[in-house]
């Protein structure tokens, strides 16, 4: 199925599903998330997800190294929203939270994905390669909390072995650009016409239990049984962060949403917020631009049925 920004109607079933807050609801019950990111190198990236997701979550925790958890106090003013957690503490709010981000800003490289070493929490805990850190964590994770709804992004993404996403009993979202798909899977897909694209996609995700969702001009997603195209955006969107934009999103509505229906309402609206953007800004927004436009947009499809023509959500 095809969904174009241009085409609001071609959206209308997934806004249709989506879980808003309830009037009598309490703090928690319309979603808590934990984002674990970042590393010595990386600052920014866990900072863009837990930010963009501080917007649509009631509750985001967020983890990362010492240094970078000192950033993001200091930034109380726009992550007003948020609590940093101690990396000791993550089995602690995994348990709590509804939904997981992993890998924003982690750091990756090449290792032997037959390696055996499955150290305990402690000991992971005391691990000075952040390479082999966030690798293993996201095995300790998914071993110990199979339940939890997982998205798996950048670091974390290139540094896990496909088979321990067996282990989980609710698919995780994976959210790989071309090349990590290749790195991934071993099969490049930059090359091919969409419609090839859109075989190996729902191949990969059916065997691997998984959503994917694959970054490119054209987003493709697949549960393993359907798959969605989402077109539209600009050349904006190349820039760096926008990528964590989108985790944090889909981590925010995969906390109480499918995951299906979470990944193509992050899709298509960071590619409406680009094109919004686009009308001011030409393609020179940035990622903050981002982050304060993209609660407009969503309330605009959600709310406003002449925002985008006849579009407008009733429940």
């Amino acid at each position: 199925m095809v969904i174009k920004t241009e085409d609001i109607q071609s959206f209308q079933p997934f806004i249709d599903k989506l879980a808003l807050p309830r009037k009598k609801s309490h703090k928690g019950q319309n979603g808590k998330v934990l984002v674990i990111g970042g590393s010595t190198l990386f600052h920014s990236s866990p900072i863009w997800a837990a930010e963009i997701a501080s917007h649509f979550a009631d509750m985001v925790h967020f983890s990362s190294t010492q240094e970078n958890n000192e950033i993001i106090s200091s930034l109380k003013k726009s992550f007003r929203d948020g609590m940093i957690t101690h990396q000791k503490d993550i089995p602690d709010y995994v348990s709590e939270d509804d939904a997981i981000l992993v890998g924003p800003g982690m750091i990756r490289k090449e290792i032997s994905k037959t390696s055996i070493i499955q150290p305990n929490f402690h000991e992971i805990l005391q691990l000075q390669d952040e390479a082999e850190y966030a690798r293993q964590i996201t095995r300790y994770l998914f071993q110990n909390f199979p339940e939890k709804r997982f998205v798996i992004d950048a670091g974390a993404l290139q540094m896990i072995d496909t088979v321990w996403l067996q282990l989980l009993k609710q698919p995780a979202i994976i959210t790989p650009h071309q090349c990590e798909f290749e790195r991934l899977f071993g099969i490049s897909v930059a090359n091919l016409s969409s419609d090839e694209k859109k075989v190996l996609i729902k191949k990969a995700a059916h065997e691997n239990n998984s959503v994917i969702l694959l970054k490119s001009v054209d987003d493709f997603i697949s549960d393993g049984d359907t798959v969605f195209q989402v077109i539209g955006g600009n050349q904006g969107l190349t820039k760096g962060g926008t990528g964590d934009i989108l985790a944090g999103l889909v981590v925010s509505l995969y906390a109480k949403n499918d995951p299906i229906e979470s990944a193509v309402i992050a899709s298509f609206v960071l590619k409406k917020a680009a094109e919004k953007l686009s009308q001011s800004k030409g393609h020179w927004y940035n990622t903050s631009n981002l982050l304060e436009i993209i609660p407009d947009v969503l309330t605009e499809l959600v709310y406003n049925k002449n925002a985008y023509g006849s579009f407008h959500k009733t429940s």
